[in-house]
């Protein structure tokens, strides 16, 4: 079956970095996008970065663009997602999600399976 794990948040503080894992299962994970999202309590679940399989491609959240970097090891069945410059601002839940097709889209709807998710906290 399809799993999705991350790992690699914590409690880090403004202006530190911090690179969250995400490692797959139970698919073919070169053939599938990926993208990562994030959720505060009581807010809806947010782009943050994907990566599609034609060419590489990469998109980002605007409130993101220049600090994070999404990436993929098709080797290893894992996707990353490097955050520098962490803001207050930043600190959320964030998901790992795959795609069903070899592109994605920014919205967590077109997503079809999930991890549980990794606490990132930035505080000072």
């Amino acid at each position: 079956q399809v799993q999705l794990v991350e790992s690699g948040g914590g409690l880090v503080q403004p202006g530190d970095s911090l690179r969250l894992s995400c490692a797959a299962s139970g698919f073919t994970f070169s053939s599938v996008a990926m993208g990562w999202f994030r959720q505060d309590p009581g807010k809806e679940r947010a782009f943050v970065a994907g990566i599609w399989t034609s060419g590489g491609k990469t998109y980002y959240g605007d409130s993101v663009k220049g600090r994070f970097t999404i990436s993929r090891d098709n080797a290893k069945n894992t996707v990353y997602l490097q955050m520098n410059s962490l803001k207050p601002e930043d600190t959320a839940v964030y998901y790992c999600a795959k795609a069903p097709s070899d592109f994605g889209t920014l919205s967590p709807r077109d997503y079809d399976y999930w991890g549980q998710g990794t606490q990132v906290t930035v505080s000072s």
